[in-house]
């Protein structure tokens, strides 16, 4: 079974941008909802000081990430001159074209870092079997 990949992003807010940033967001947002319906979650955060935007992602495999990296990527590029990208976390085991498509976003976005963290224990309840009682 494919274990879901988690997705977490931050990034500074260029000054002044604040209402383009959160237009940009609630354009990628509804855009992920209409094209792809395999993702589980899709977010975006603003920090109380307003200065730095947080992206969070549930991904069900990594076939999915590698869509969105895809078919993203226009989406991605409008916040090009709106934020600088501080980093990008990755926990879960995404494919290597994943891992790649992650650092040119990362440059493309203002060079922030990308850190792949691998599942050392846990569990998740988002696969549950369904009861057939």
């Amino acid at each position: 079974m494919a274990e879901p990949i988690y997705y977490v992003d931050r990034s500074d807010l260029r000054e002044g941008k604040l209402a383009e940033v959160k237009d940009a967001m609630r354009d990628l947002t509804a855009f992920a909802e209409a094209h792809e319906p395999q993702l589980i979650a899709y977010h975006f955060f603003v920090d109380e000081a307003e200065s730095m935007m947080t992206t969070l992602a549930v991904h069900p495999d990594s076939a999915s990430m590698e869509l969105h990296m895809e078919i993203g990527g226009p989406k991605f590029r409008a916040f090009g001159g709106l934020i600088r990208m501080r980093s990008i976390d990755v926990y879960g085991r995404p494919s290597p074209v994943v891992v790649d498509q992650l650092r040119q976003k990362a440059e493309m976005l203002g060079g922030g870092t990308v850190t792949i963290h691998t599942l050392q224990a846990g569990f998740n309840r988002l696969h549950r079997p369904q009861s057939t009682a």
